[in-house]
């Protein structure tokens, strides 16, 4: 008897791919802007994971990384049109009109909004007609309320201002050539810390690591009052009452202005009481606001830190951009995280609509203004995102 095999169906696995995007950092357009957000060893695990990461040439020379190391973790190294043209867009100064101009429609552009600081209405403009999905990433909060991207370079402000205070006061010939925790029978220096937030907390945290006196000054209860729980003995907090902040300012050797939710502002009168050679930081984000009659030295800018400008006292700023190293260590750390969840939602689209985090944080969309800053910036109508989604 002859047997016929018969062929039968046979269950075949499907698998049904993920779209993978393309990541475009381009070196920094602003010279104020020194931090650069992806580090090798992030682009190694971005491109492990399928995505297509692209480099402008010499973009990373900020941190002192080759373009070398990052064409050896999987970098596509390339003129800044490139990365440009990419899916996403990493760029966290505000952009020129130009590069605006030259992103491909409907990309989206990750940035930090900072309240809207910088931005210009030309840039909105173009932000628009592009129909740019822009994301300002320190907005961007998860599931708990907490802000990652804004917290840990709030934590880095506070902690690169304090180290730079410290080398500033060793400092034999720009400043008074002393430690800032004193030795045995030398009294420490005293540390005045304007806000309790994360930044204030770290800057405090690292202060004390250091052995100096630390005062922190805060109109917020609650929130002193958990900053000095979790900080422990050796701080004292205080409400910023005008006799007892001007007292403070008066024997204090560094003064650090943090976040704060009602703004303190210390006028002429009460800077020229402060002491010889004070050091002075401004790490709120908007300058001049604390100190106005200060000029302000660009940490990111300056190449050598004196404390004196034409013999007047002066404000150090942007702290974070004096260690653009670390800071690209941490927001790698963020950045990969974020984008995880982005291939899950399958689509930048479906990014803002899924997760409220993201949502939030969306400056424009799809050629509207649906941020209030943004909106009053363009002069044009705030479009309701949330209710915008439901029903497109």
């Amino acid at each position: 008897m002859t047997y016929n095999p018969t062929a039968l169906e046979q269950p075949a696995q499907i698998a049904v791919g993920r779209h993978r995007f393309s990541i475009g950092v381009p070196a920094s357009a602003a010279p104020h802007e020194r931090r650069f957000p992806l580090t090798p060893e992030a682009v190694s695990i971005l491109t492990s994971k399928g995505y297509t990461v692209k480099i402008e040439q010499g973009g990373a020379d900020v941190i002192h990384y080759t373009d070398n190391r990052y064409s050896r973790a999987g970098a596509v190294i390339c003129e800044r049109t490139s990365t440009l043209q990419c899916d996403i867009v990493i760029h966290l100064a505000p952009p020129t009109v130009a590069d605006l101009t030259s992103m491909r429609r409907g990309a989206m552009l990750m940035t930090l909004f900072n309240s809207g600081h910088g931005y210009t209405r030309s840039q909105i403009a173009a932000l628009l007609h592009n129909g740019i999905l822009a994301i300002g990433i320190d907005l961007i909060r998860d599931s708990e309320g907490h802000a990652p991207f804004a917290d840990i370079l709030s934590e880095i402000d506070g902690r690169a201002s304090m180290a730079l205070a410290s080398a500033l006061l060793a400092d034999a010939v720009a400043g008074k050539g002393i430690l800032l925790g004193g030795v045995a029978g030398i009294n420490p220096c005293e540390v005045m810390i304007i806000g309790s937030g994360i930044a204030a907390r770290a800057a405090a945290l690292s202060a004390l690591g250091l052995g100096a006196r630390v005062r922190m000054f805060d109109s917020d209860a609650y929130s002193l009052r958990s900053a000095l729980l979790r900080l422990g003995a050796g701080i004292d907090g205080s409400a910023p009452h005008p006799h007892v902040l001007h007292n403070a300012l008066r024997s204090a050797d560094v003064v650090i202005a943090t976040p704060i939710s009602r703004p303190v502002v210390i006028g002429a009168d009460a800077v020229e009481s402060m002491k010889h050679g004070v050091i002075t930081f401004d790490v709120t984000g908007h300058p001049g606001v604390t100190f106005p009659s200060l000029p302000t030295v660009d940490l990111a800018i300056a190449r050598y830190c004196d404390n004196t400008l034409d013999g007047h006292r002066v404000c150090y700023i942007n702290a974070g951009s004096a260690v653009p190293r670390t800071a690209a260590m941490a927001l790698s750390d963020t950045l990969i995280s974020m984008f995880d969840d982005l291939v899950v939602c399958e689509g930048l689209a479906n990014a803002v609509k899924i997760t409220p985090g993201v949502q939030q944080a969306a400056l424009t969309f799809n050629g509207h203004a649906v941020n209030p800053i943004v909106s009053r910036i363009a002069g044009c109508r705030l479009t309701d995102l949330a209710l915008f989604l439901q029903l497109s």
